[in-house]
C-alpha cells in the first residue's frame, strides 16, 4: 500500500493503539496535520505550548500505564520539548515525542526554523533517530514506541524531514522487533535472588526501599504481598508515592529530605535493606558516608547502570522488580522460617512504630491563618484518597506527598527527578485525558502555576474537568525556606505579589474560579470547586510563613532532621 510519509505515521499510531496525541502545528509538520484531519482514530489535542504539550503526554503515561504521544513543529518548536522530554528521562516515563524537521537537503545549512534537536536532545531521551528516508518512516515508530516502554522506560524523540513526510512508500508496520544491542534483563538470577533471601532472614532490622520502579513494573501487589508474608516495613520514594499503601501499618511513608522521621530513622538504624526499584539519589540519602551505616543492601532494579551507581551493594540483582518479587515470595510464603521471621522482627517494628509515634507529621495551627497542610488533608477528605493527585514543584509537591495518603499507584503525578516547575497543570490534563472518569487535582504553588497557565485554555477548549488548587503562600515558598534557614531570612527574589488575580484569570480563560481566604471556608470552597462542571481553578491564601517538615539540610545525614 502505498502512502505519504504523512499518511503512514497517522496509520503507524492507530495500529499501535494511539488515541491520542497532544500537539501544536508548525509548517515542518503541516502535511501531517492534513492527514490527521482525514483521520477518525487518533484524535489530537492543540496545547498552547510545546512544554505543555510534552508533560500532557507524559501525565498520561503515568496515570494509564500506556505511553504518551506529542507532535510538534522543527526549530523552536522542537527546542520547546527539552525540559519535557528532561523531566520524563529523569523520572522513567514511556513518551515518543515526534519532532518535524527541514527538509533532508537543507540540513546543516541554518535553514529557517532548523535546530539539531536530535543532538540536543540527544542527553535527555533514552534514544532518538533522524527519519532520512520514508520507507523506513512506519519501522522507526514502531522501534520508538517498543524503545520507550521496555526495559526502564524512558523518553524516544523521533525527528522527521518535511520531504520525508510529503514522499510515498510502502507502508510496512513490522509485527515484531529486534534490536541488536538492546535486550533489557527481565528475568532476576535466581541464586542471586536467593542470596537475598538468606541475607534478609538472617538479619532483624529489614526495610524495604521502594520506589517508582514498583509502579513502573505494575508491582504494587507483590510488594504487598512480600511485605505481608514476613512483615517488612515499607518506606516509599517520592517516585514511588502509591506504590505501598499509605494506611498499612507497614508503612512508613517517605523517606528523604523530607521525609518522615520514622522512615529516616529506620533506614539509618536498619542492618538490611531491599532496594527495588529505587536509584539511591541525592535526596534520599543524604550524605552518603552516612547513609545505613549498619546495613547490608540489596539492589533489584532492571537497569544495570543504576546499581552500584551512588551506594555500595553487597547483592546485585539485574531484573524486572516484578519477576524479582515474584520469586522471592515463592521462596518464603507459607515457609516456617517466614513466621519465626515475624517473631524475630516484632521489636525492630515495635522500635518503628515508636520513632512515629513520637514524631508523626505534623504542623502547628495558627488562628486566622490557613496552613496549606490543612488544606492538602482536607482534599484528602473530600475525595476519600481516590483522587489522581497532580502537583507542580516545591513546597506545594511535599505536603501533597506529606498529607494526602495514597493507598494505589498511578494516583501520584509528580515531577521527581529534575523538579520541573510548571509540571503540574498539563500532567494533570494529560492524566484527566487518559482517565476520564476520575478526579484529577492540581496541588500548586502560586510561582510554579504561572509556568504553564496558558494551558488553562486547553483544558477549557476540550472540557478537560481538571481542578487546580493554589496553595498561594505569595512566594516561591521552597527556596524562601532556604532562605529562611540558611541565608539569614534575606529573601532575595522570592516574594511574590498577589498577581494575578488567580480567579479572574481562571474567569478570563472560560474556566470557573473560586477562592478562600479564611480556614473556616476551605472544606465548602473545596467542595463546591470540586462539584463543578469543567476545569476549576481554587486560590486558597496561606500562611506564607509556613515551611516543610521534617527536613534534611544539604549535606546532612539522614538523622539530622529539623522537626516542627
Amino acid at each position: 500500500m502505498q502512502m505519504t510519509g504523512a499518511e503512514i505515521f497517522v496509520k503507524a499510531l492507530a495500529d499501535l493503539g494511539v488515541d491520542v496525541v497532544f500537539g501544536y502545528p508548525g509548517g515542518a509538520t503541516i502535511n501531517i496535520y492534513d492527514a490527521l484531519f482525514k483521520n477518525v482514530k487518533v484524535r489530537h489535542m492543540l496545547c498552547r505550548h510545546e512544554q505543555g504539550a510534552v508533560h500532557m503526554a507524559d501525565g498520561y503515561a503515568r496515570a494509564s500505564g500506556r505511553t504518551g504521544v506529542c507532535l510538534v513543529t522543527s526549530g523552536p518548536g522542537a527546542t520547546n520539548t527539552v525540559t519535557g522530554l528532561a523531566t520524563a528521562y529523569m523520572d522513567s516515563i514511556p513518551i515518543v515525542v515526534f519532532t518535524g524537521q527541514v527538509p533532508t537537503l537543507l540540513i546543516g545549512n541554518d535553514a529557517f526554523q532548523e535546530a539539531d534537536i536530535v543532538g540536543i536532545s540527544r542527553p535527555c531521551t533514552k534514544h532518538n533517530y533522524l527519519v532520512k528516508e520514508t520507507k523506513d518512516l512506519a519501522r522507526i515508530i514502531k522501534e520508538a514506541f517498543y524503545i520507550a516502554s521496555t526495559g526502564r522506560p524512558g523518553p524516544v524523540l523521533v525527528d522527521m524531514p518535511k520531504d520525508v513526510l510529503a514522499a510515498s512508500a510502502r507502508y510496512d508496520l513490522p509485527k515484531e522487533v529486534s534490536l541488536r544491542g538492546y535486550r533489557p534483563t527481565y528475568e532476576g538470577h535466581q541464586r542471586q535472588v536467593e542470596s537475598a533471601v538468606r541475607l534478609l532472614l538472617s538479619r532483624e532490622r529489614p526495610v524495604v526501599y521502594a520506589g517508582g520502579g514498583i509502579i513502573l513494573s505494575n508491582a504494587s501487589g507483590e510488594l504487598a504481598e512480600l511485605s505481608g508474608a514476613l512483615s517488612l516495613p515499607v518506606t516509599t520514594t517520592l517516585m514511588g508515592m502509591g506504590a505501598f499503601p499509605g494506611s498499612d501499618p507497614l508503612s512508613l511513608g517517605m523517606l528523604g529530605m523530607h521525609g518522615t522521621y520514622a522512615a529516616n530513622m529506620a533506614i539509618s538504624h536498619s542492618d538490611v535493606i531491599l532496594a527495588v526499584g529505587a536509584r539511591f539519589d541525592d535526596r534520599v540519602t543524604g550524605k552518603v558516608s552516612e547513609f545505613a551505616p549498619h546495613a547490608k543492601i540489596i539492589h533489584v532494579d532492571i537497569d544495570p547502570t543504576s546499581i552500584q551507581k551512588n551506594v555500595r551493594v553487597d547483592i546485585p540483582i539485574v531484573g524486572d522488580v516484578k519477576d524479582v518479587l515474584r520469586k522471592m515470595i515463592k521462596l518464603v510464603k507459607g515457609k516456617k522460617e517466614a513466621t519465626a521471621y515475624q517473631g524475630k522482627t516484632a521489636a525492630w517494628r515495635g522500635q518503628i512504630a515508636s520513632w512515629a509515634k513520637t514524631h508523626p507529621l505534623t504542623y502547628k495551627p495558627s488562628k486566622g491563618k490557613i496552613k496549606p497542610q490543612y488544606v492538602v488533608e482536607q482534599i484528602h477528605k473530600l475525595t476519600k484518597g481516590k483522587a489522581i493527585i497532580a502537583t507542580e514543584v516545591g513546597q506545594n509537591q511535599m505536603w501533597a506527598a506529606q498529607f494526602y495518603n495514597y493507598e494505589r499507584p498511578r494516583t501520584f503525578l509528580s515531577s521527581g527527578g529534575l523538579g520541573t516547575m510548571g509540571y503540574g497543570l498539563p500532567a494533570a490534563i494529560g492524566a484527566q485525558v487518559a482517565m476520564p472518569g476520575r478526579l484529577v487535582v492540581d496541588i500548586a504553588g502560586d510561582g510554579s502555576i504561572q509556568m504553564n497557565i496558558q494551558e488553562l485554555a486547553t483544558a477549557v477548549q476540550y472540557r478537560v474537568p481538571v481542578k487546580v488548587v493554589i496553595l498561594n503562600n505569595g512566594s516561591l515558598g521552597m527556596v524562601r525556606q532556604w532562605q529562611e534557614l540558611f541565608f539569614d531570612g534575606n529573601y532575595s527574589q522570592t516574594c511574590l505579589p498577589r498577581i494575578p488575580d488567580f480567579v479572574k484569570l481562571a474567569e478570563a480563560y472560560g474556566a470557573k474560579g473560586f477562592r478562600a481566604t479564611k480556614p473556616e471556608e476551605v472544606p465548602g470552597v473545596l467542595r463546591k470547586g470540586f462539584a463543578a462542571d469543567g476545569p476549576v481553578l481554587i486560590d486558597v491564601i496561606t500562611d506564607p510563613g509556613e515551611m516543610v517538615y521534617p527536613m534534611v539540610p544539604a549535606g546532612a545525614g539522614l538523622t539530622e532532621m529539623l522537626l516542627v
